[in-house]
C-alpha cells in the first residue's frame, strides 16, 4: 500500500508577471482574491504564494530552471460558484441563495425586489396575511422584478384549508412560478393543485412542470411525500372536481411534488431544533433514494436553512453538498424585513443562548411550537402560560381568580368577554366557522381568545407598538446571535447598516474564502485561522474582490 506524502511536490509552477511572496505575509489577500487561483511553491528561503503564472500537475511536472515545486494549489472561486449548477440555471440565478420566507410579510416586497435584481431569490412571507393582502403585494413584486425570478409561502393551515385553498388559487391566477411550503405535516389538495395545474409535454416530448415548488422539511416522513409524486388519490379527487385535466394527473404521477427540498435545520419560526450536521446527510441521501426509485431526469435540489449566519456555516453546509442555502432570522434585522426599528434594534443585540420555543399561533390546540426571542420579552413566558391554562381547564371560568385576573390584566389589557368581541371580528372576516363552535363549546372560545394574544403579539412586534413591547413575539433562531457575535465591531453591528444582499454576498464570499483555505490545508499547508477568515465588507469591495481579474488555470500535465 502506498502512503502519500502531503507535503511531495503537486506539480510545478511556472512564473507570471509577478515574483512569488512570502506565505505568512501574502496569503490572507490572496484567498480574498476569489477570482485568482492561488499557488503554493517552494523557495529555498521558505513556501510562498503567488496569483500569477500557471501550474503543471502530476508527477511528471518537473520543477527545474526557473519552474518552482507546487506545494499546495486552490483553484478561483467566486461566490456565484458555490451551489448546485442545476438550481441556479433552472429558477434563473447567479447565486445559489435563498431569503426565506417570514410571515406577516416580514420578507416584505422591498427585501424580495432587492435580493432579485441581485441575482438571488427570496420569498415573499404571505403567511399571517389575507389574500386581498398577499395579491398586492404580488401586483408590486410582479412590476419590480419582470423577468426576474422571486417566490411566496404557501403555508399549511390546518384549521382553515379554505384559506389555503385561496391562496393557491391567487397563485394560479396570477401566474406565480414559485411557491415555498412550509409547515405541511401531509400534502393537501390546494398544494397539489397548485404543483400539476397547466403541466404539459414540450415540443421534445419533456414534461414541463410551470409551477414550482421549494418545501420546507425537517422530518424524513415529510420530506418522504415530497420527494414522491404526487399522491394518486388526490390526482383523482382534483380531476373530479374538474380543477386538473386527465392528462395533467397522468403527466403528475412522473415528477416529484417538490423541485427543491429545504433541510431545515434549528431556525426562528416552527422548527423541530434539528441539527443540520445530520439533518442535510439524510435528506440527500433520501434524494438519492427516491429519485431512482422513480427515475427522475431531474432529481430535485437540496438546500440547507436553519443556522446560516456566518461565512463558516454558509461553506459548511455546501461542503455537505446543499445546492443552496436560506437565511431567516438574520434578515429579519435588515432595514428591508417589514418590521418595526424596535425589533431590528433586539434583534442585533441577540445572543444565541436567547432564544427559546413557545407556543404557536396558528397550531395552538395542538401543542405545536415556534423558536423566538426571549431576550427583552416576556412573551414566550406567558404564551406557555396560556397553553399551561388552557390543557388545565374546560373553560375561561374554571381558572382560579388569581389566574383570571392576571390573564385579563397583564395579557389581554381588557376582561376575556372583551377580546372575545375582538376575537369574533378577526374570524368573521377569516374563518366565521370558528366561532359558531367556540359559542357552543366554551374550551374552544378559551383557545381562540388565548390565541388572539399569541396571534397580535407578532402585529405587536411589526408596528412597533410602544405599549406593549414586553409581549413581542419575535421569530429568532440561535442564527441570529452568532451573526451578532461575527459582525460585533465592524459597521454591520448596526442594524441600519444591515441590506439583505450585503449579508448575502459577505456569507457567500466569507464562504469562498473559508473554502479555499480548506483545501489548502487539505494539501498540507499550514492556514492560520485569520487567513481563512473575513471580517465583514461593503458589498463594492466584495464586488471588486470577486469580479476584478482574470483566472488563470493550471494545465494538466
Amino acid at each position: 500500500m502506498t502512503i502519500l506524502n502531503p507535503f511531495e511536490p503537486i506539480g510545478c509552477w511556472h512564473p507570471g508577471d509577478l515574483p512569488p511572496e512570502p506565505l505568512a505575509s501574502a496569503l490572507q489577500r490572496t484567498l480574498l482574491n476569489v477570482s485568482r487561483p492561488v499557488f503554493v511553491v517552494e523557495r529555498p528561503d521558505g513556501l510562498c504564494v503567488s496569483q500569477s503564472g500557471s501550474a503543471a500537475l502530476g508527477g511528471q511536472a518537473r520543477a527545474g530552471g526557473d519552474r518552482l515545486p507546487l506545494r499546495a494549489y486552490a483553484p478561483p472561486l467566486p461566490p456565484d460558484a458555490l451551489g448546485e449548477p442545476a438550481f441556479k440555471a433552472k429558477h434563473g440565478l447567479r447565486y445559489a441563495y435563498v431569503a426565506g420566507e417570514m410571515a406577516n410579510g416580514i420578507t416584505s416586497v422591498r427585501m424580495v425586489t432587492a435580493v432579485g435584481k441581485a441575482g438571488m431569490v427570496g420569498f415573499f412571507g404571505a403567511a399571517g396575511l389575507m389574500p386581498a393582502e398577499v395579491e398586492t403585494s404580488l401586483a408590486r413584486l410582479q412590476s419590480e422584478l419582470p423577468g426576474l425570478p422571486f417566490g411566496v409561502n404557501l403555508i399549511h393551515s390546518p384549521g382553515n384549508i379554505e384559506l389555503e385553498a385561496a391562496l393557491a388559487d391567487l397563485f394560479l391566477r396570477r401566474k406565480v412560478r414559485l411557491v415555498s411550503a412550509s409547515a405541511y405535516l401531509d400534502l393537501t389538495h390546494p398544494l397539489v393543485h397548485y404543483r400539476v395545474k397547466g403541466i404539459h409535454r414540450d415540443a421534445g416530448g419533456r414534461i414541463v412542470c410551470p409551477n414550482r415548488v421549494a418545501a420546507k422539511v425537517s422530518r424524513v416522513e415529510v420530506a418522504r411525500r415530497f420527494l414522491a409524486p404526487p399522491p394518486e388519490k388526490i390526482l383523482r379527487q382534483l380531476v373530479g372536481r374538474g380543477l386538473i385535466t386527465t392528462e395533467e394527473a397522468s403527466l403528475a404521477a412522473a415528477v416529484p411534488m417538490a423541485d427543491d427540498v429545504t433541510a431545515e435545520a434549528d431556525s426562528g419560526g416552527h422548527t423541530d431544533n434539528r441539527p443540520a450536521i445530520t439533518l442535510l446527510p439524510t435528506m440527500l441521501a433520501l434524494r438519492n433514494e427516491m429519485s431512482a426509485v422513480h427515475a427522475y431526469p431531474h432529481p430535485p435540489c437540496v438546500g440547507l436553512g436553519g443556522g446560516i449566519a456566518t461565512p463558516e456555516a454558509t461553506a459548511a453546509a455546501f461542503a455537505m453538498g446543499a445546492a443552496y442555502v436560506v437565511t431567516g432570522s438574520i434578515n429579519q434585522s435588515c432595514v428591508e424585513a417589514g418590521t418595526s426599528p424596535a425589533v431590528c434594534a433586539m434583534l442585533a443585540e441577540a445572543g444565541q443562548a436567547d432564544v427559546t420555543m413557545a407556543p404557536a399561533a396558528d397550531m395552538f390546540e395542538l401543542g405545536v411550537k415556534v423558536q423566538v426571542l426571549k431576550r427583552g420579552t416576556m412573551f414566550p413566558h406567558r404564551a406557555t402560560r396560556l397553553y399551561e391554562l388552557y390543557t388545565a381547564h374546560d373553560c375561561f371560568d374554571q381558572l382560579p381568580a388569581r389566574q383570571r385576573e392576571i390573564v385579563e390584566k397583564d395579557f389581554l389589557k381588557c376582561s376575556f368577554d372583551e377580546e372575545w368581541e375582538q376575537t369574533k371580528r378577526f374570524f368573521h372576516a377569516r374563518d366565521p366557522k370558528q366561532i359558531e363552535r367556540a359559542e357552543k363549546d366554551p374550551k374552544h372560545r378559551m383557545a381562540l381568545v388565548f390565541r388572539s394574544y399569541l396571534g397580535r403579539s407578532s402585529t405587536w412586534a411589526i408596528t412597533g407598538e410602544p405599549s406593549r413591547r414586553i409581549d413581542y413575539q419575535i421569530w429568532c433562531g440561535p442564527a441570529m446571535g452568532a451573526f451578532n457575535q461575527w459582525v460585533k465591531g465592524s459597521f454591520l453591528e448596526k442594524p441600519e447598516n444591515r441590506r439583505t444582499v450585503t449579508l448575502g454576498m459577505n456569507l457567500l464570499f466569507g464562504a469562498a474564502v473559508a473554502t479555499r483555505a480548506a483545501w489548502l490545508r487539505a494539501q498540507g499547508v499550514h492556514v492560520p485561522g485569520g487567513a481563512g477568515a473575513i471580517t465583514p465588507m461593503e458589498l463594492p469591495e466584495i464586488m471588486r474582490l470577486t469580479d476584478g481579474a482574470t483566472t488563470v488555470r493550471p494545465s494538466s500535465s
